[in-house]
């Protein structure tokens, strides 16, 4: 197990490698610079600024600068927010957009695990439709129109909860941000636990368990759902990933200083440093997590092994 860990964190290297690269040109090939928003500046002074951090040197150096410093831990200082560094903008937004993905996808896991069981002991019957009718419905209503029907509805017509705000992660802020966001996780999850249920349901070993006189409900609880929930799990990787440092709309809609909103204002700030920060943290997440999810995977299938 601890050599395919280490495996796996080596060949994370190239990939990580590949992707700040292409972001870092990307970036830069954008028109604009960090400064253009700026009131107009003397010639001398926009020389200067440039001149620090290294704007006026030729990409291609630019490039191995930025690489030399991310080397030594150095994310940089944020071109737009004074005083800060990228690294200070991350660990402050960070714990932020944790907590909002933890209650999102917690309560994605909450709801979609058992609708997609019972859509899948309930095939072909109106229950099933009803439930994957309403999934296929979350997956299709982008949750930019959800946030604002939602903060429209119970916090401006019926005023129960605040509409925005983060109030040091109060419940009554994060009922709508969580709901808004957990809402295409609860149809994605039930959609593909219903799909595996019915796989696993038409599985010899059921049909063994079955023929030994066990239950229905011992049949499930005993023999399905564990191998039912490998599709899921392997989706939670990227899936949390996603919802941590990609609740971009949900943060902006109801101001919520997380990492996707600093990533959002940075795109548009032409933050360089402050965008390739949030790329590199977000790479490095989204690695982490898939090998937590393989090694999960492991945990719930026996038949699962990493030789050492």
């Amino acid at each position: 197990m601890l050599r395919y860990t280490l495996k796996r964190l080596l060949m994370a290297v190239p990939t990580l490698l590949i992707v700040i690269t292409l972001s870092f040109f990307l970036m830069h090939l954008a028109p604009g610079g960090p400064f253009d928003g700026e009131r107009q500046l003397p010639a001398e002074i926009e020389a200067n600024l440039l001149a620090t951090y290294h704007l006026d040197d030729p990409i291609w150096k630019q490039y191995l600068i930025y690489m030399g410093n991310l080397l030594q831990g150095d994310l940089g200082p944020s071109f737009k927010y004074k005083d800060f560094t990228v690294t200070e903008l991350v660990a402050q937004g960070f714990p932020v957009s944790l907590e909002l993905g933890f209650w999102a996808i917690g309560l994605a896991l909450l709801i979609g695990l058992p609708l997609g069981i019972i859509a899948a002991l309930k095939r072909n019957s109106t229950v099933d439709y009803l439930v994957m009718g309403t999934a296929l419905a979350g997956v299709a209503i982008p949750n930019f129109v959800i946030a604002p029907l939602l903060a429209l509805v119970f916090g401006v017509f019926l005023a129960w909860l605040p509409v925005g705000g983060w109030n040091d992660g109060a419940w009554p802020n994060l009922v709508l941000p969580v709901v808004a966001l957990s809402i295409q996780q609860i149809a994605y999850i039930a959609r593909m636990m219903r799909a595996s249920m019915i796989e696993v349901l038409g599985s010899h070993f059921i049909r063994t368990a079955r023929a030994k006189g066990l239950t229905e409900t011992e049949v499930i609880r005993r023999h399905a759902i564990r191998p039912a929930m490998l599709p899921v799990v392997s989706y939670l990787g990227p899936a949390i990933a996603g919802i941590i440092t990609g609740s971009v709309v949900i943060e902006q809609i109801f101001g919520i200083p997380g990492i996707g909103r600093y990533f959002v204002q940075a795109a548009l700030n032409r933050d360089y440093t402050l965008v390739m920060g949030t790329v590199v943290f977000y790479g490095a997440l989204i690695v982490l997590l898939n090998l937590i999810v393989d090694l999960i995977y492991s945990a719930l299938d026996p038949q699962i092994r990493y030789d050492d």
